[in-house]
């Protein structure tokens, strides 16, 4: 195995993973055994397979099997496909680009960027299918379960200036939720709260002390238990819009997380979390434009 330029090819909308070969972990006398070591949360028969398959190059370009020997010092391309995924029964809308955006409206149920049990069913790897930008890549996230406006980066070069204008919050996002009514609240308001990890670790939880999100709700319209709002998020914490309203008493509709975690089986698409990433607004810190995007999708009472 030799290094050199090798580039591996976008492959089904998925990039080629990178693992260097280190010379200070325990050396094992095949590429497998260490793939094996560094990723133990992946069986022995998926990296079978992924060998089997011709899914695993050395930094040449050519293709290892699996009593391919361990050489330190260099690397090894690996791609990763799932044999059993559950498609994701909604689609995409592209509502803007340019030579440096792609600007989507995103379904419920599609998440970001590979993760977990989800690859080819994920927004990235759509987009890659469809634009076969290899280089394309989120400025910033949704949950799975919220749709919206989402804005991806086209370009390396300019990347940095688009993920330095969410980091110094000079977007403005709108949101709309559907969650009960409460009478005796007043709208509009601002809520401040200290978010922290909570458990499970994948939720967050309200914490005594110094606020570190914030929110301002407005309340659009009700009926019955039910009210529509808009919320704009003045910072970005995870799950802060979830978490907010939750802390009023007045949770999202459908959420499965809050106030209590209650998980369904993953094909199960009925009742998507009521929030919708519905506006987003920024100055372009490339073109110097003032962009203003909408979601087509609409969240009913």
């Amino acid at each position: 195995m030799q290094s050199n330029n090798f580039t591996p090819p976008m492959m089904n909308g998925v990039s080629a993973s990178k693992v260097f070969l280190d010379t200070n972990k325990a050396i094992t006398a095949t590429v497998f055994e260490y793939l094996c070591q560094q990723f133990q949360h992946i069986s022995a028969d998926e990296w079978t397979q992924r060998f089997a398959d011709g899914l695993v190059y050395d930094a040449a370009g050519e293709k290892l099997h699996i009593q391919s020997p361990y050489m330190a010092n260099t690397h090894v391309f690996y791609y990763r496909f799932l044999a059993h995924e559950i498609h994701v029964p909604f689609e995409h809308q592209i509502i803007f680009e340019n030579e440096h955006l792609l600007v989507v409206d995103k379904p419920h149920f599609l998440t970001m960027s590979p993760t977990g049990q989800y690859v080819q069913e994920t927004l990235l790897v759509r987009l890659k299918n469809q634009t076969q930008n290899e280089g394309l890549t989120p400025i910033h996230r949704l949950d799975r379960e919220t749709a919206g406006v989402v804005l991806f980066s086209k370009r390396v070069e300019t990347r940095g200036a688009y993920q330095q204008m969410f980091a110094s919050r000079e977007v403005q996002k709108t949101y709309h939720a559907i969650a009960a009514y409460r009478s005796e609240l007043t709208f509009p308001m601002t809520t401040k709260l200290r978010m922290e990890k909570g458990k499970p670790f994948y939720t967050m939880q309200v914490m005594a002390g110094e606020a570190n999100s914030e929110t301002h709700i407005e309340l659009i319209e009700y009926h019955g238990q039910w009210a529509k709002y808009r919320l704009k998020p003045h910072t970005g914490k995870q799950h802060q819009l979830r978490v907010h309203l939750n802390a009023l008493n007045i949770p999202i509709k459908n959420d499965p997380f809050y106030p209590q975690v209650a998980h369904k089986p993953d094909d199960d698409f009925s009742h998507p979390l009521q929030l919708l990433a519905k506006e987003i607004q920024f100055i372009d810190p490339v073109t110097q434009q003032s962009f203003h995007f909408c979601s087509a999708r609409e969240l009913t009472l």
